[in-house]
């Protein structure tokens, strides 16, 4: 009698060769940053090497955006991305959040354009919920941080 074990979801597709993993990951995170590895370059003394460019709409962006950061909606990125842009420069890009998808659009727009370019995981909606300072119509606001996406009581979540 053979018995059968029950492959769990997580298993059921086995995980990557090692190689082909590390490979995969890598790739990641020459496409992508996180919101804390973005606001400690641009908190960090001297040039972070980097541009931060919001690409939402005017309405959104006055509704609260990242300081310093480069105010540009996807669908004007092929006729402005030239005069407000340097290409030896690289852009980091970011929408509303997880949800939406602008960032990875003006992404490509950029790329397509010959920019070297990265998206912002989590998007304006992980700035703000990590307690960073923004920018609005107003002035200047922050948040407290949700504890579940900021640790409480340090600068950084060790990843």
């Amino acid at each position: 009698m053979t018995t059968t074990t029950a492959v769990n979801p997580v298993l059921r597709v086995a995980p990557a060769d090692p190689t082909e993993a590390a490979a995969y990951f890598r790739a990641s995170l020459v496409f992508h940053a996180d919101v804390s590895d973005v606001a400690a370059a641009l908190a960090a003394d001297g040039d972070p090497g980097f541009v931060v460019l919001d690409s939402r709409s005017t309405a959104s962006w006055d509704q609260g955006h990242i300081p310093g950061a480069v105010h540009l909606p996807t669908a004007l990125i092929p006729e402005q991305a030239e005069q407000l842009l340097d290409r030896s420069v690289p852009v980091v890009t970011y929408c509303w959040g997880p949800g939406c998808n602008g960032a990875t659009r003006s992404a490509l727009a950029l790329a397509e354009l010959g920019f070297r370019v990265k998206e912002m995981l989590g998007g304006f909606e992980y700035w703000a919920r990590e307690g960073f300072a923004y920018e609005t119509w107003e002035g200047t606001g922050r948040r407290v941080a949700d504890p579940l996406t900021a640790p409480v009581d340090a600068e950084d979540c060790g990843c």
